[in-house]
């Protein structure tokens, strides 16, 4: 008997098959469907998908005989990863020398003929084999081996979907994590910037109280500055943080509330402005839905409807409707209009479509994106269309969930 000897670039080899991360897993069903298919083709009672380490060639599907390892030194496919994906046939191991006193052929296992193609990599490195196996010397016709070859192809593109999908997981892993990091390090931070950032106007207004009739127009104008970049960072912090919570509200259960109770939500807090005329529209009665949820959704665009508003008296609309398997929304106001080149850019975090509002504060370019963060998290997306000099219409969506 002569043992296998090791491939020319063992080590670029074992490297690469230790990359796909498949020794030792599973059965599975598509890997034995293909062992099935070779054993068919070429008419022998046993097929199997080998992967060869250092010390053992093992099984990922063996097909007509139950065993899930041999020793490397007397493996056939030892041999098979030498021969560069050129099928490797030996029609009657009795008579050959390097196999005719192998234990596998005279033994229990009685391997008589053996005919394997390499599993290649895209580097050109054999991992393992496609292997068919008689009790009794056979040939394989041209057919046969050319088939054989296809169906090796078809076994290494699934071993490499296989990497590709857990690399993939891997990588989603990953990046949920840095999300989480992310959301919680701007948690912090903001929470930690507000007291100071409190403070600071805090103490302006005092000084400016107490002292101001003793500053020049010019210093009043430093102090007026220090308050206004102090509440516009605030305002940004509080956004921030806002951003960062939205995912808490999504633990929260789904309830019934009625329309009337959603009106009366809303109108509770715009309703002291008499220039503010805000009207819900629905046929519907109830909606199972999260409540803060959508409180949240509904208050930050009414509130951008109300602070971009150029008209004197203020309109906004407020429609509910629902699908099979969708509310649906949408908020409508008589204000300025957007641009419809900005419909996409005015949802991403920091996008600012006015450089500021009717009371002359600069927006943070948050609330957007926190709405299209709490929407799309709800199974829904939104959307805007606009006319400029009349207003716009943001539609959004959020899928139906029972109690």
């Amino acid at each position: 008997m002569l043992a296998p000897k090791a491939h020319k670039e063992e080590e670029k080899r074992l490297a690469e098959l230790q990359s796909y991360n498949i020794l030792d897993s599973l059965p599975e069903e598509d890997y034995d469907n293909l062992s099935k298919i070779a054993s068919e083709i070429c008419g022998t009672p046993i097929s199997m998908i080998t992967l060869v380490d250092e010390n053992r060639q093992w099984f990922k599907s063996s097909y007509g005989v139950d065993i899930k390892e041999t020793p490397r030194e007397i493996s056939f496919c030892g041999h098979t990863i030498n021969h560069s994906g050129d099928v490797f046939i030996v029609p009657d191991t009795r008579k050959d020398e390097r196999f005719f006193d192998n234990p596998m052929v005279t033994g229990d296992s009685n391997v008589v003929f053996y005919a394997g193609v390499p599993l290649m990599t895209a580097n050109n490195l054999p991992i393992g084999s496609l292997c068919v196996i008689d009790h009794e010397p056979k040939t394989l016709n041209k057919s046969q081996i050319e088939s054989l070859q296809a169906l090796s192809n078809q076994v290494m593109k699934l071993i490499e979907l296989r990497r590709n999908e857990l690399l993939l997981q891997q990588a989603l892993v990953n990046q949920k994590e840095k999300n989480t990091e992310l959301e919680r390090f701007a948690y912090i931070a903001a929470h930690d910037l507000k007291s100071p950032l409190n403070n600071i106007t805090t103490l302006t207004d005092i000084f400016i109280d107490q002292y101001g009739i003793n500053i020049d127009s010019q210093g009043s104008d430093i102090l007026n500055m220090i308050v206004s970049s102090s509440n516009r960072l605030k305002g940004l912090i509080e956004g921030l943080l806002d951003y960062s919570k939205s995912d808490n509200l999504l633990k929260e259960k789904t309830k019934e509330v009625s329309i009337e109770n959603v009106k009366n939500n809303i109108n509770s807090i715009f309703s002291s402005n008499p220039h503010i005329h805000l009207t819900v529209i629905s046929e519907l009665k109830k909606v199972t839905i999260n409540e803060t949820a959508l409180d949240q959704i509904l208050i930050n665009l009414v509130t951008n409807a109300i602070k971009y508003n150029d008209k004197g008296e203020v309109q906004i609309t407020i429609g509910i409707d629902a699908s099979k398997t969708h509310y649906l929304f949408y908020v409508a106001d008589n204000g300025p209009g957007i641009p419809e080149d900005k419909y996409d850019s005015i949802f991403d975090i920091f996008t600012i479509n006015s450089p500021q509002d009717k009371f002359g504060v600069r927006g943070n370019g948050i609330g957007l994106a926190t709405v299209k963060k709490i929407i799309e998290k709800l199974g829904g997306e939104i959307t805007v269309k606009s006319t400029l000099g009349e207003g716009s219409k943001f539609s959004f969506t959020i899928k139906k969930h029972s109690l």
